[in-house]
């Protein structure tokens, strides 16, 4: 059976136990379950909320009989006050949550596709009313100037012989402002965008930015390198001070032969 077809056979499933407990109201597929369904492949997962009466959210959370009695559980692990992440025996992976109604009002999350649901339930609370996920902010000046000082602290943490937080530093916290930038040197490719996650599909987006991205980040031993990379991306879309430019291609350019 092919896995898109498994896990959609599985939801159906969690659909039906949550119906037969008596205390359910709806289940939310989300994301590629949802109504990214064009987006389902072989290395999707379940992504879903379990809408529940009041007062029996608890429940749910403490005993997850409901799951269990469809297959059994591997593996699982409470990641949130509100849900799990799970994996069945046969490789099926959830990431789930339990709410009562009147809580998704102050729940971000992306919008969803209703697999089932009470007759009688009122399914306007599965409409997202809060869209706060991170987004790429508008300050172009901002995001250069932390992507730079950024670089600029990974590179003296590097001369302290603090390679894991320059690592951080320059491949992660500087890269993910060059990926909140990059929308101004590259138009977009058409795609998904995924409104809490920046980097998702960002290879299909942005495929010329994307071919820069092995020489951001080069891994423990090489932050100068991937500082310098960055630099020169940033040099040649945007104008950026002289100044910081040079401080840090000093703190890079000694340990390059090495």
């Amino acid at each position: 059976m092919k896995r898109s077809t498994l896990l959609l056979e599985r939801l159906q499933e969690i659909a039906l136990s949550l119906e037969s407990s008596g205390q359910a109201l709806a289940l939310l597929g989300l994301g590629s379950v949802g109504i990214e369904k064009e987006r389902l492949d072989e290395y999707s997962d379940l992504d879903f909320f379990a809408i529940v009466k009041p007062g029996e959210k608890k429940c749910f959370i403490d005993n997850l009989d409901w799951l269990s009695n469809i297959k059994t559980i591997s593996y699982c692990f409470r990641n949130t006050l509100d849900g799990y992440k799970l994996l069945f025996e046969d490789g099926v992976f959830c990431e789930f949550a339990v709410f009562e109604p009147q809580e998704l009002s102050n729940i971000p999350f992306s919008e969803g596709r209703i697999i089932w649901q009470q007759s009688s339930f009122d399914n306007s609370c599965c409409q997202p009313r809060i869209n706060s996920g991170p987004t790429p902010s508008n300050d172009v000046a901002w995001l250069i100037g932390e992507t730079l000082t950024n670089l600029y602290i990974g590179m003296c943490r590097y001369q302290r012989g603090e390679k894991l937080s320059a690592m951080r530093f320059v491949q992660q916290f500087a890269v993910d402002k060059l990926v909140d930038l990059v929308h101004q040197t590259e138009l977009a490719q058409p795609g998904l965008v995924d409104l809490f996650v920046a980097d998702r599909r960002l290879e299909l987006r942005y495929p010329k930015f994307a071919q820069c991205l092995p020489d951001f980040m080069q891994g423990y031993n090489d932050s100068p390198q991937s500082a310098l990379a960055q630099l020169h991306f940033l040099a040649s879309n945007f104008e950026i001070n002289p100044a910081i430019k040079q401080e840090i291609e000093r703190l890079c350019l000694p340990h390059l032969s090495k």
